[in-house]
């Protein structure tokens, strides 16, 4: 079992290590953290959404930004999409799931924000039509995904794990996040 365990932990590691020596990705990762701090000094916030797994780490980063990440400061605007069920409901219900969070987007976002859509795949649809309406409005948008990035790559920059593997592009996607938040944290309040 511990065999099994370390090869895993070993896998989680190597892929970290190619994203660590990804010059390109790491540099469009650097563009957007200063599209944020841009973005909240210009009185704008910083939207998330993902499906799933992805919700989830929307949810937890958007919180890093109201509440608090490593420093105590005053809150900085951001929310995740799909977060109000009798919106989420209520969209899906009428106009179908793949706009759930078009739609929602539609009616919040200016451009002054910054919009963080998250798809392993890239090819998530309700992901990929927020990013379709990002555009139409003129909002700043990057694509969170794994190795290719899916439809989402013609659509918008795109930070791409290199892995095709989703427990690995999650993990990485989860320490880019805590980095954004932490660098946004750090550069806005000094």
């Amino acid at each position: 079992m511990s065999d099994t365990i370390k090869a895993k932990i070993k896998d989680s590691i190597a892929t970290k290590e190619l994203l660590l020596n990804d010059d390109v990705l790491l540099a469009e990762f650097d563009a957007l953290i200063n599209a944020c701090l841009n973005s909240l000094k210009q009185g704008g916030k910083v939207i998330f959404c993902g499906n799933g797994g992805s919700f989830a780490d929307a949810q937890h980063l958007s919180a890093e930004f109201t509440a608090r990440f490593e420093k105590e400061r005053r809150s900085l605007p951001s929310l995740a999409l799909g977060t109000n069920s009798s919106t989420l409901s209520a969209i899906g219900n009428d106009y179908g799931f793949e706009y759930i969070f078009s739609r929602e987007l539609d009616s919040i976002a200016s451009t002054d924000d910054v919009f963080i859509a998250i798809s392993t795949s890239g090819n998530s649809k309700n992901v990929v039509e927020a990013v379709k309406v990002a555009n139409e409005k003129g909002i700043k948008t990057w694509g969170w995904t794994g190795k290719g990035a899916g439809k989402m790559d013609s659509l918008c920059p795109t930070i791409q794990i290199p892995s095709n593997n989703t427990a690995r592009i999650q993990e990485c996607h989860i320490l880019l996040g805590h980095i954004l938040c932490g660098q946004v944290e750090e550069r806005y309040f000094n």
